[in-house]
């Protein structure tokens, strides 16, 4: 039984009282709708985080690259700190009010990691309306739509933002729910990461007590199931009665989209990102299941190794 007491101090009040979204607005939206919200509403605001921008964007767009929503190498599913997010959304136009829709650019399932990353980012700061594009900027190239060369001028705004933790668990938090087994902590990784026989960045395995839902699972191509297939895929996975749901990876690129899939679109309440995930629980000594003994570990290094080398 889950030992409920635990979780409930990681929950914390959720923002209330947003305005008005624009007609048509959902937290995932295909290039059809987009295109019929930016002709009716021009107060909302178009980032690309993906892609070569100069060739190509949304008319009206913007770009804010996705390292700039990043960590370090050493740590890159890391948080800035919050001068850095405020100047970031400043100088893109954006207030608490402005309605977002985050483009990446759209290349693979994968690519969508930029796009729910920074939607989380922009969430966790107080922005109220936001959206992804579905399949991204190639989707909105597919459905023959306007495309433009001509970089936007924007308005920097004075919006003050206030980093809220109601989408986020912390390092320790995670260390305290893997120890206890309150929670629902959940892989995004593909398997070969989960079962401890692959790893990049990361020491291999996975977190102790952790269940695993590859990213991949949400997608048709390179575009993300509607709400009700969704919410289908969570409840046939199991994953709808946790009193509270933990996404990780690596580092926190994977997992957004679980997140993003989970929390927005198939509506599983009480759903967080752990944005510095695998990469930072495991130098901070974090206890793992699936981690592979010594002498895997070297077999495997020594043939990425000589695989280099050809």
């Amino acid at each position: 039984m889950l030992r409920t007491a635990t979780v409930a101090v990681l929950f914390t009040a959720l923002p209330i009282g947003a305005l008005a979204a624009p007609e048509g607005w959902k937290p995932l939206l295909d290039p059809a709708e987009l295109s019929a919200i930016l002709a009716a509403d021009p107060s909302v605001r178009v980032v690309h985080v993906s892609g070569d921008f100069a060739k190509g964007h949304i008319p009206g767009a913007v770009f804010s690259a996705y390292a700039d929503w990043r960590g370090p190498q050493e740590n890159p599913g890391q948080l800035r700190d919050i001068a850095h997010l405020t100047a970031l959304v400043q100088g893109l136009g954006i207030a608490a009010d402005t309605p977002v829709a985050v483009v990446h650019e759209g290349k693979n399932a994968t690519d969508m990691g930029t796009a729910a990353r920074v939607y989380w980012t922009l969430k966790s700061l107080g922005v109220e309306d936001l959206a992804l594009l579905n399949g991204g900027f190639a989707a909105w190239q597919g459905a023959a739509l306007p495309v433009s060369t001509e970089a936007a001028t924007v308005a920097a705004t004075t919006f003050r933002p206030a980093w809220s933790d109601a989408w986020r668990v912390s390092t320790e938090e995670v260390k305290k729910l893997a120890e206890a087994g309150d929670g629902r902590l959940l892989d995004a990784r593909p398997k070969g990461f989960f079962e401890g026989d692959i790893w990049t960045s990361a020491r291999p395995g996975t977190i102790r007590g952790a269940e695993n839902l590859t990213y991949e699972d949400w997608f048709v191509g390179t575009s993300m199931v509607d709400p009700e297939d969704a919410r289908a895929i969570a409840e046939a996975a199991g994953k709808t009665d946790a009193p509270l749901t933990v996404s990780f990876c690596n580092t926190g690129h994977w997992a957004a989209i679980n997140w993003f899939a989970l929390s927005e679109v198939a509506g599983v309440e009480n759903t967080r990102l752990y944005a510095e995930s695998m990469v930072e629980f495991g130098a901070q000594g974090g206890a793992l299941d699936n981690e592979p003994g010594r002498v895997k570990v070297m077999w495997v290094n020594t043939k990425k190794w000589v695989e280099g080398l050809f």
